[in-house]
């Protein structure tokens, strides 16, 4: 297992780079060791670009001589779980989950009774988002934004789908919001933002299309391999567009991937004396999911797991994973305990774990993320200065 680096080697002290480097407060954790925020102050632009699913061994298998390869400065780590729910709320507010958390796609939230797909806001059986139902989405959350956090001009770029959800609007603060459509469109309106004024400002731009090719046709698969190819050609083409703009171009991922199969699926029907130890449904994700065990019943269930299942996962307690600072460090959240459950299954090699709701549709994914192989857990650092 890969755990996550907060102390200098991960995508959490990168942040602590970018908003020092920017001439905001620090975040709490050490700047990056391979991009300082000396480094970043010296240039009056900043863009950041986050490629959901570009994990770091993705990047040395497959990206061979290409723009992302020729700029490749290192490895870092994502966040725990290695998942966009989490990750991505770390590039939007410059925290580790230890203090913003949101631990993972599947949430049990107390305050509202309900086990909530977090990006999209809504309950997992199905229904309106927060936002419609009449949650005050922003004090729910109660995040300040990074864009809130640095002193310059600051825009996010995102896909016209989801730009304008309860989450990111959320997380948008001060930053002025854009969006686009297709590749073309993406790196068209970063240029332009980039050119709108002559202020030093800072962009964070993110493209979703790789993790979504990983998911339905694995990040092994030729359709991954093609997308590579255009992200390579459309990145070139962009350096080339922003010479003489002193701009810093930063590329990363929110996490990696790795391919599972039919036979490496754990479904909890199949378990039905696990499945009658919880009091909820499994939260969290396929590679990382916390367990809610009903009073009584932690012995049954940790025996279950230990005889039945313990060559396909690693069983935590979900205190003991907090203290061992899996979720980063210092003051955690003040529900962070309450959004883990009581026991963590971490799985191993290229494992899954799932359940279903009575109603909810079912789907395959092969490309998966959460956990802690080196796949998952690995993200670029990829940096090219357009002087």
């Amino acid at each position: 297992m890969k755990f996550p680096d907060y102390q200098g080697g991960g995508i959490i002290n990168l942040l602590s780079s970018l908003i020092t480097g920017l001439g905001g407060e620090p975040n709490g954790y050490p700047p990056l060791g391979a991009l300082s925020s000396a480094q970043v102050g010296a240039y009056r632009n900043i863009v950041l670009i986050v490629v959901d699913g570009l994990g770091y061994e993705f990047v040395i298998r497959r990206a061979l001589g290409g723009f992302l390869r020729k700029h490749l400065q290192g490895c870092m780590t994502s966040v725990f779980p290695s998942t966009t729910a989490t990750a991505i709320t770390s590039f939007l507010t410059g925290l580790a989950p230890q203090q913003h958390g949101l631990t993972g796609w599947h949430m049990y939230f107390k305050e509202l009774g309900a086990v909530l797909s977090v990006l999209p806001g809504v309950p997992r059986y199905g229904g309106v988002p927060l936002g419609k139902s009449g949650v005050d989405v922003e004090a729910f959350f109660g995040h300040v934004p990074i864009f809130d956090r640095v002193p310059v001009p600051c825009y996010v770029v995102s896909p016209r789908r989801i730009a304008y959800s309860d989450f990111n609007l959320a997380h948008q603060g001060s930053a002025e919001l854009r969006h686009f459509d297709t590749l073309e469109d993406f790196f068209g309106v970063i240029l332009q933002t980039l050119r709108k004024k002559a202020v030093r400002k800072f962009i964070y731009a993110y493209w979703p299309e790789l993790d979504r090719i990983g998911h339905e046709h694995g990040c092994s698969s030729p359709d991954a391999g093609s997308h590579l190819a255009e992200l390579e050609d459309a990145f070139e083409a962009f350096s080339e567009n922003i010479a003489g703009t002193d701009t810093l171009l930063i590329v990363t991922a929110d996490h990696g991937q790795i391919d599972t199969s039919e036979d490496r699926i754990i479904e909890l029907d199949d378990h039905p004396e696990l499945k009658d130890c919880l009091i909820l449904p499994l939260c969290g994700e396929r590679r990382a999911a916390y367990c809610y065990v009903k009073p009584g019943e932690a012995r049954r269930f940790e025996r279950y797991v230990q005889d039945g299942l313990s060559r396909f996962l690693d069983m935590h307690p979900s205190r003991e994973l907090l203290a061992s600072g899996c979720f980063g460090s210092g003051s955690p959240h003040p529900r962070l305990i309450e959004r883990i459950g009581d026991y963590t299954l971490i799985m191993k090699e290229n494992y899954v774990i799932k359940d279903w709701l009575p109603g909810e549709r079912q789907y395959r994914q092969i490309g998966v993320h959460g956990g802690m192989s080196p796949e998952e857990m690995s993200v670029p650092l990829i940096v090219a200065a357009a002087d």
